[in-house]
């Protein structure tokens, strides 16, 4: 699949489906429920759901094999102790003294659509506290394991980055089973006593596709439907799926980044749980982020968190920016705009391309 392009891939994708859920339907016939969960999620994570009808039929199948799954504890309750108000979790300031940024990301009250397409699309903003009265951070609480576990049931599977981050030589990519992964965090519920030696990382992945139920638990900003702007970045396009916009989560502990990278969308990104330190910089400093390195240009060999040269502090550092986001911040960045993440806790975020 990864040659094939245009109709061929639709069909390499339809293809795969298809026999995955032959597979799946085999297994199960041999009582092998566990393998034939995990078969159909690898569908969904490498194919994704070329048509509506097989989706439905992907997640039927998997709702029919998990209620023969006895649960673990049957006296748990994904909503024990859980109050239908915001988590109360303590803002960090924004100051986090970064040798590589000289401003902060402004914060601003929400603007009206009209006001965003006129001429704010054009620079990054943090809308504090946007989201704080999604059902994710209230009565549907992704910063409790126990509700993230009750909404995939039992036997799934997640694709898993392992490493500091993917342009270090260790860095790696595995499936492994969601109730494992989760068990490595530490949450309001689930406070954790060890942690593996190596990074554990859910990164950039649709989620909604394996676990829908989550979907209904966010609110697509309006401003992700903002079609009346003139966005003159060189080669920008819509994304071309229906809805016209693309979503990824990112959860993992403490410490985990994402190293200074560029991406082809507007973004809207939104911090659900924990603390996240994000690092921006504007796309007039390409020249100088991709000076030291000759492969994967949309990603800077700069370590933005860490030590930077004298190059970077006179060219970069003076036009860049910092912020850290808490639990229902929205950041806004366009197309283009250098961008770089660190959790300060476990941190469960959003990004929606557009």
């Amino acid at each position: 699949m990864r040659s094939a392009a245009g109709q061929d891939l639709y069909v390499c994708r339809t293809l795969h489906i298809d026999c995955s859920i032959l597979k799946a339907l085999a297994e199960a016939s041999l009582s092998r429920t566990a393998s034939s969960i995990e078969s159909l999620d690898y569908a969904l994570i490498i194919s994704g759901a070329p048509t509506n009808s097989r989706y439905d039929l992907i997640h039927g199948v998997i709702d029919k094999l998990q209620s023969a799954v006895p649960p673990s504890d049957p006296q748990a309750n994904p909503n024990d102790a859980c109050p239908l108000t915001e988590q109360n979790t303590p803002e960090l300031a924004d100051d986090r003294n970064l040798a590589s940024a000289h401003c902060t990301v402004p914060r601003i009250l929400p603007p009206s659509l009209a006001a965003f397409q006129s001429d704010m699309f054009r620079c990054p903003f943090i809308i504090s506290g946007y989201a704080k009265h999604w059902p994710a951070l209230r009565e549907h609480p992704w910063r409790r394991s126990s509700y993230l576990r009750s909404v995939a049931g039992p036997g799934r599977v997640v694709p898993i980055e392992v490493g500091e981050h993917y342009m270090v030589e260790n860095w790696n990519q595995r499936i492994m089973s969601w109730d494992e992964f989760l068990s490595m965090l530490d949450f309001e519920d689930q406070p954790t006593r060890t942690q593996p030696d190596e990074k554990h990382y859910l990164a950039q992945h649709d989620l909604f596709i394996q676990f829908p139920a989550l979907r209904n638990d966010i609110l697509i900003p309006d401003y992700a439907y903002a079609t009346n702007f003139d966005c003159d970045f060189p080669g920008y396009r819509p994304p071309a799926n229906e809805e016209r916009i693309i979503s990824h989560v990112w959860l993992g502990p403490e410490h985990t980044i994402s190293p200074a990278h560029t991406d082809p969308y507007n973004n809207l990104f939104v911090q659900v749980v924990g603390h996240k330190t994000v690092w921006l910089a504007p796309p007039s400093t390409s020249e100088i982020m991709t000076s030291r390195t000759r492969s994967l240009q949309n990603t800077s060999p700069y370590d933005v968190f860490g030590d930077v040269d004298e190059i970077f502090r006179r060219n970069v550092a003076p036009h860049a920016m910092t912020a850290v986001l808490n639990p229902g911040d929205l950041l806004y960045f366009p197309v283009g705009w250098w961008h770089a993440m660190r959790s300060e806790s476990t941190s469960f975020s959003l990004s929606l391309w557009f």
